[in-house]
């Protein structure tokens, strides 16, 4: 698979297919969207603000429509995929891409972790309810979003998942994007036991400069002001490891990418290898039981 300057303009025509974005209306789901719907895929941003999302929708133009989407309430994730299967029962994409990244402890709705309930358990969750309208849709795809982070202070916790004893939010961060990487490739070696085309892939974006960094330490983020050109990529760039991983007929079921220059923190997209704990099937195994009980969402594979 060629790595050299795969670019927007790579992307696939998307028409008549239907692309569930989640995450949408800024950063890399922003500019995920806006892409889709340009090569004319009819697009559906989930987010939590409408308000937002429709004013996001308003600068896409295309087939573009807005669906409420708290990912830190499970009743929100039920309603959501309801209403998303209900507008289409056939779904070509899925991106599980919203997230939150380093805040102070909180909990969700359901008592979860915010990072681990809202990075993981929500996408597990909503991922689970629309599967069925993919299942049947020749070559569909499921992208989860995660980060470089998934190697930074990264273990799942199965002794303390919420953090309950101890925080930190880094650490804690770190655990939802391990996360991340692990139910894809659970959900991918399910997906081939059972004789469908869909496939499950997953992305990071590199050090991308969008909201989702505004809890950083403040002398990071004074670092990143000062020299965000060279450290960071704007968000359309942090956006092609996502939109590969979703069009490019090439891709194959549990890969993984990201940028192509040092650290995998800027450049093109291309196929990056994740780390060893990401691979362990016994972690992956008892995640996702794990999540099941926590979400009382069982998946059809």
């Amino acid at each position: 698979m060629s790595s050299t300057r795969w670019t927007a303009g790579d992307v696939p025509d998307q028409h008549g297919r239907v692309a569930v974005v989640t995450g949408a209306n800024t950063g890399l789901g922003f500019e995920t969207a806006k892409v889709l719907a340009a090569r004319g895929a009819a697009v559906v941003l989930a987010v939590r603000d409408v308000e937002k999302g429709a004013a996001a929708a308003s600068r896409m133009g295309g087939d573009v429509s807005v669906q409420r989407l708290d990912l830190s309430s499970l009743t929100s994730v039920r309603e959501a995929a309801e209403a998303v299967r209900g507008r289409h029962p056939r779904i070509d994409l899925l991106v599980d891409n919203a997230g939150v990244m380093y805040t102070p402890r909180r909990t969700t709705q359901d008592g979860f972790e915010l990072q681990f309930g809202t990075n993981h358990l929500g996408h597990f969750a909503f991922t689970g309810l629309l599967l069925d309208a993919l299942l049947p849709v020749p070559g569909s795809r499921v992208v989860v979003v995660s980060s470089v982070a998934h190697r930074v202070r990264a273990a799942i916790h199965f002794d303390d998942l919420q953090w309950e004893r101890s925080y930190s939010k880094v650490a804690a961060y770190g655990q939802s994007k391990l996360a991340n990487l692990l139910f894809t490739y659970e959900l991918q070696r399910r997906l081939a036991a059972h004789a469908t085309s869909t496939i499950a892939v997953a992305a990071h974006p590199g050090i991308s400069n969008t909201e989702l960094v505004r809890h950083t330490p403040a002398p990071v983020r004074a670092l990143m002001d000062r020299l965000g050109n060279v450290l960071t990529q704007p968000a359309a760039m942090g956006a092609l490891p996502t939109l590969r991983a979703a069009t490019d007929p090439a891709v194959l079921g549990g890969q993984y990418f990201g940028p192509s220059g040092a650290g995998e923190a800027r450049g093109y997209p291309r196929q990056v290898a994740s780390s060893d704990q990401s691979h362990d099937l016994a972690v992956q195994r008892r995640l996702w039981t794990v999540s099941e009980e926590l979400t009382g969402v069982t998946f059809p594979v």
